[in-house]
């Protein structure tokens, strides 16, 4: 079992023990892919961990931007926090229905707004409920909380950063994708896009740094993947997936495992795979 950190990962056990506390304030930040059938809101309305507000990503981004769910403006995350009653103060709590797989977006965004004082749940919700821990289908009470948010534009990278970083070579880029996916030899899920993947990238696929109980491996083998997969710990990382989400586990995995200079292309795939003036590499 990993060691509790509040910033990073937390335990079930850790969660029930806090459940009580004042400022703790807890997301439902299910989201899934079409392909999966399920609908993460009336998930949540169905049953959550007691007092969890549900995080919409698609909602909660930048609707001025045709990409999906991009990160939102500081005011409308200000704004959307306040009205879930999350402010200065709390320690937040985030959490999927997969187990590790959205959630790690919402802990990234928060990063990215400035804000330390935010965990993954180590397993998520499949975890909670698996070992018998509360339940329930009420919504919480929310009172306006301020927050104040200072971005941190060195977390995320736009497709001019990431090219150029390619080209370069004085990044890592790490792809979060399946490896058939990454070596071009499925069709992208999002209809328009290439197949293939950004020159000079690796591939971890972020299933490569969990338990099979969706759990994320201890930091001796969170390493010993990335050294696998041929990235050099000693270079700043870019990590990128389709859209967003699931490289947002990679730069837990970095934080988790001390390395500090990581950030995210927002863009990913969907936005790569689009512009056919971008070089894709295959294999």
């Amino acid at each position: 079992m990993p060691t509790d950190d509040p910033q990073t990962l937390v335990s079930t056990d850790w969660l029930a023990a806090h459940l009580n506390d004042p400022d703790l304030r807890i997301f439902d930040a299910s989201w899934y892919m079409p392909d999966m059938n399920r609908d993460a809101k009336a998930e949540y309305e169905a049953a959550h961990i007691p007092g969890a507000r549900f995080f919409d990503i698609d909602e909660i981004s930048d609707h001025r931007s045709a990409l999906p769910h991009m990160a939102p403006p500081v005011e409308k995350f200000m704004s959307r926090m306040r009205a879930m009653g999350v402010g200065d103060g709390h320690q937040v709590v985030v959490y999927d229905g997969l187990g590790l797989f959205s959630a790690a977006r919402v802990w990234w965004l928060f990063r990215l707004m400035g804000k330390t004082d935010i965990a993954v749940l180590d397993g998520g919700f499949p975890k909670w409920q698996a070992e018998g821990r509360p339940v329930e289908d009420l919504p919480p009470m929310v009172r306006d909380r301020h927050m104040t948010v200072q971005r941190q534009a060195g977390l995320i990278k736009d497709v001019t950063q990431v090219a150029a970083a390619s080209k370069l070579g004085d990044y890592e880029i790490i792809d979060a994708r399946a490896a058939e996916r990454f070596r071009g030899e499925v069709p992208e899920p999002r209809p328009g896009l290439r197949a293939g993947h950004i020159p000079n990238s690796r591939n971890l696929p972020f299933t490569r740094l969990l338990n099979e109980d969706g759990t994320m491996k201890d930091t001796q083998a969170v390493t010993a993947e990335f050294e696998a997969a041929g990235v050099n710990l000693s270079k700043p990382a870019i990590t990128t997936c389709g859209s967003g989400v699931t490289a947002a586990i990679l730069n837990l995995g970095l934080e988790r495992i001390g390395h500090r200079n990581h950030a995210l292309y927002d863009g990913s795939w969907a936005e790569w795979g689009m512009y056919g003036d971008l070089k894709v590499a295959k294999g």
